[in-house]
């Protein structure tokens, strides 16, 4: 932190000056004159990457990857706090008539940055630990040695060993504030805890060489000396058997016992202290918006309506003559929808739908990524509870990016949203929005990493509703795999608000979701213990992709025969990710500025 605040007061004394020059240097954007934020935005981006190396690790900046800071430890929370207060003061400092265009709006960001997050450090963490989101998934990821961690070099198999050092002090701490959450009251629902226990056990195995932690010993590079190889299996060995497996063993220990005897037999985080307005700041954070929890339930019984109406007609287009739920079951045991037999074959069918769309995608866009892109089946230690998710290349490019498919069972996998999982994650969805934002050189550096929920998967989600302007969905089943992951993002508006806001039981969200959605009772289980776990992120994806749609039905009304998709795609994406406020304000501009009067 002394060096942070050396630089802090540098650029103090800069800001003062606040000179302006023609041509600036910059990592960021080469239209910017203002030498003072050109700065003050490098330093902000610099001192994050110290604050959180494993940001740093999976953006392919290597500087930091022996390191973890302990992100649980009072004195990390006083030094994120110092960070955000600073930057935010010197920010304020800036007059906007002083900035260019692209500088008021990365302005406008940092501030909302630094607020969101200086919010965020007012509530207490008692529960670092869940099954769908925490450090203990992160790093198990990484030790797979396939994910961003590199282990390439000898130097890069001795970094992972000093950042596991600093791990180990992670998981005590982490045993250290649940404690602290039970005398709280401040606990895990006792659902989530069950599925945590059999996660930690899985690395609690007696064969080290089994251990998902010696993973990167099985796959040395080819240039490794035979005692490089020697050395490196000793001390991996060591790791493991005197470090990683105590710990992991006594915080499974904890808690199977003491940890979920206290668990909470309620769902909501209304029901924790302070749990309201926790509720209010995550609905606000993921959403980049002031709705309240209310407005958000009353916006998803509104649309669960209206998807449900379509859906009635895709029922009635198959023949099919039941009623609408016992048609989700028609199409969730379906057996035509479930011909897999081997987990390659469920690759393979991505693989050619990414081929069937690429000559449509270059009708709806101009610019498109240089990033490689790849699909990968998940990783076997944490595929029975993850969904199906996006993983970023790295900024230079080297990494690509990666859609990651679990495949638990093959024979019970169902393709009938395969095509709109594909647009969702994968093209044009978050490999496009977030390769381009990671390319595009206009962008100040701080911007190309950030996440907005509310952009990034309301942009995603936005994406599923292109599939027949794609060639795709020309298969009533694949088309109402569609209107169901819309439907899904629907139902995440009503019963989000209902386990947080209204006191509906974990029961009570499953019934609703099995009453208006097509998938298993066991994948909807799983979603709403994942809303559970994380209030108000499952909001995000409906709130933004509504904002993206009316921006898109007002750019046709008020444009007209002027209005080019490609244009509109184009400015929807090159801002990178940003909060719904600010892309709203921008593509209104854009539109004034385009009107033939």
């Amino acid at each position: 932190m002394k060096k942070i605040l050396i630089v802090l007061v540098f650029l103090l004394g800069l800001i003062s000056q606040a000179q302006e020059i023609p041509n600036a240097d910059i990592r960021t954007n080469p239209t910017t004159h203002n030498v003072g934020f050109i700065t003050l935005l490098v330093h902000y981006y610099d001192d994050g990457l110290k604050l959180n190396p494993l940001n740093a690790t999976f953006q392919g900046d290597s500087r930091y990857n022996d390191t973890l800071p302990n992100f649980l430890s009072d004195a990390y929370k006083k030094e994120l706090k110092d960070y955000y207060t600073s930057y935010l003061k010197m920010s304020k400092k800036f007059d906007d008539k002083k900035l260019s265009e692209t500088e008021r709006m990365s302005n406008a960001i940092l501030q909302w940055e630094c607020e969101i997050n200086l919010d965020e450090l007012a509530f207490e963490d008692y529960t670092p630990i869940d099954q769908m989101w925490s450090m203990n998934l992160m790093m198990g990821q990484l030790a797979g040695g396939t994910s961003a961690q590199p282990f390439n070099t000898v130097e890069d198999y001795t970094n992972w060993l000093k950042r596991l050092d600093d791990y180990v002090v992670w998981l005590d701490t982490a045993k250290n504030r649940m404690q602290k959450g039970i005398k709280a009251k401040n606990v895990l629902p006792k659902s989530l805890i069950k599925k945590v226990l059999p996660q930690l056990q899985s690395i609690l195995t007696k064969n080290i060489e089994t251990n998902l932690f010696f993973s990167p010993i099985l796959n040395f590079p080819d240039d490794f000396s035979t005692e490089d190889r020697e050395r490196l299996k000793h001390a991996y060995t060591t790791m493991i058997s005197d470090k990683i497996i105590p710990a992991y063993k006594t915080l499974h220990d904890f808690m199977a016992t003491d940890y979920l005897s206290a668990g909470r037999t309620t769902s909501g985080i209304q029901d924790i202290p302070n749990g309201k307005a926790y509720y209010a700041h995550q609905i606000k954070k993921y959403t980049t918006t002031s709705m309240s929890a209310e407005e958000i339930h009353k916006i998803g019984l509104s649309e669960v309506a209206r998807i449900s109406t379509e859906m009635e007609k895709v029922k009635q287009q198959v023949g099919f003559k039941g009623n609408l739920k016992e048609f989700f079951d028609h199409v969730r045991t379906k057996k035509e929808l479930m011909p897999f037999t081997d987990p390659q074959q469920v690759i393979d069918n991505f693989n050619t739908i990414h081929k069937k769309i690429t000559p449509r995608v270059n009708e709806l866009f101009s610019k498109q990524p240089n990033t490689p892109f790849e699909v990968r089946r998940t990783e076997s230690f944490r595929e029975a509870s993850a969904s199906a998710e996006y993983n970023p290349g790295s900024l230079d490019g080297t990494r690509p990016g990666i859609f990651y498919v679990p495949i638990p069972d093959v024979t019970s996998y169902n393709m009938y949203s395969d095509e709109d999982l594909f647009l969702h994650e994968a093209i044009p969805g978050h490999h496009f929005q977030i390769s381009l934002t990671q390319e595009n050189n206009d962008l100040p550096q701080f911007r190309k990493t950030l996440w907005y929920s509310a952009y990034g998967e309301g942009w995603a989600l936005y994406t599923e509703s292109l599939g027949k302007e794609l060639g795709l969905y020309t298969d009533p089943y694949q088309y109402f795999g569609m209107l169901g992951a819309e439907m899904h993002r629907a139902v995440r508006l009503v019963v989000d608000t209902g386990l947080h806001a209204k006191g509906w039981t974990r029961e009570q969200a499953i019934a609703y979701s099995l009453d208006n959605e097509a998938e298993s009772e066991a994948s909807i289980t799983a979603e709403i213990e994942r809303y559970m776990a994380n209030p108000g992120q499952a909001l995000s994806y409906k709130i933004g992709q509504l904002k993206i749609l009316e921006l898109r039905a007002k750019a046709e009304k008020m444009l007209g025969k002027d209005f080019d998709i490609k244009v509109f795609h184009e400015k929807i994406l090159e801002t990178g990710c940003v909060p719904l406020a600010i892309l709203e304000s921008k593509i209104t501009e854009w539109i004034n500025a385009n009107m033939k009067f």
